[in-house]
């Protein structure tokens, strides 16, 4: 039975975002904020609890590790940020070091039942590893995958063809980043492929889409938030509080988080984002969709790709 508690581990932008937005959802009767920072953790749960009365009850406070207990949810948001001039790899690694620290102080706390979700990027080798090092099943041990990416796809899409982004239904796959694949043999609007709908819609000025120009588009489209205005957090938080609902309402609805693959699309021993029913079991089952060969070799690169970082780290 989940109690509705939440524990945030990293006060950063993102972090603090997702309590936010978390808040103002309704979700959630209690928020945890954790933070090497103690002072940063209680001056924005200091700050929230200011406008506690504007929405329904919820209990926000700044504690330790020791506060994770009772948690249904831990929600893993801290980490190095890059260094101007460093190596992936070198980020990688100083990231998977907080990970056994944070880990190891998260499982002295929480319980088997506890979901661990991972933000942290590169999210995909950070869900590997905390699903390495802490023993967990593999539905229990998820990353936030490419919820995110594939929410920016159907935006721009969306705009492009003039119709309500939730109505186009549309994956990016693979790893949250550089290698990830856009499942265009899957993406449809009222059941039918993009040209289709804009030739019996009406309503689209072309019935072709660059696939090339989105693809890139959304691929690249953090490095130009954080070229505008530093980081991104608004969506990634958005993102974050869709995978909650799932899980807390049992939702069992579909989204493109991170898990183990154990053979699925031929790929096993890495955490890749693919459809995945999402319910209060965490990562409740994997979905094995029909792909395009050519999108099926993406999925297999982009695996490839994790497989080599994560053996360059040591796992």
């Amino acid at each position: 039975m989940f109690k509705g508690k939440i524990t945030i581990i990293g006060a950063g932008l993102v972090g603090t975002t997702t309590a936010y937005t978390l808040m103002l959802s309704g979700l959630v009767s209690e928020i945890v904020l954790i933070d090497k920072d103690k002072n940063r953790a209680e001056g924005n749960a200091l700050d929230m609890n200011h406008g506690i009365s504007f929405v329904s009850p919820v209990k926000i406070i700044a504690g330790d590790y020791a506060d994770i207990k009772d948690s249904d949810m831990v929600i893993i948001t801290a980490g190095a940020n890059q260094e101007p001039g460093e190596r992936r790899t070198d980020l990688l690694r100083k990231n998977a070091k907080i990970m056994e620290s944070i880990v190891g102080n998260v499982l002295k706390y929480c319980h088997d039942d506890t979901i661990i979700l991972m933000v942290t990027n590169p999210v995909d080798i950070l869900t590997y590893v905390t699903y390495k090092i802490s023993g967990f099943s593999k539905n229990h041990i998820i990353g936030s995958g490419t919820v995110l990416d594939t929410a920016r796809l159907k935006y721009l899409l969306g705009e492009h063809i003039n119709i309500d982004a939730r109505n186009i239904h549309t994956y990016i796959i693979g790893e949250h980043g550089d290698s990830e694949v856009a499942a265009w043999s899957t993406t449809s609007v009222a059941g039918m492929d993009i040209p289709k709908f804009c030739k019996s819609s009406e309503i689209c000025d072309t019935d072709t889409i660059c696939k090339n120009y989105f693809y890139e588009t959304v691929k690249n489209s953090a490095y130009e938030i954080i070229e505008k205005k530093g980081a991104t957090y608004y969506a990634i938080a958005l993102s974050v509080k869709r995978i909650v609902e799932c899980i807390i309402g049992n939702e069992k609805s579909i989204l493109t988080v991170s898990s183990m693959l154990e053979g699925e699309y031929g790929i096993s021993g890495m955490c890749l984002a693919v459809p995945t029913i999402v319910s209060n079991n965490g990562a409740e089952k994997i979905l094995e969709i029909d792909l395009s060969d050519d999108e099926l070799r993406g999925l297999e690169n982009s695996a490839n790709t994790l497989k080599k970082l994560a053996t360059e780290i040591g796992y």
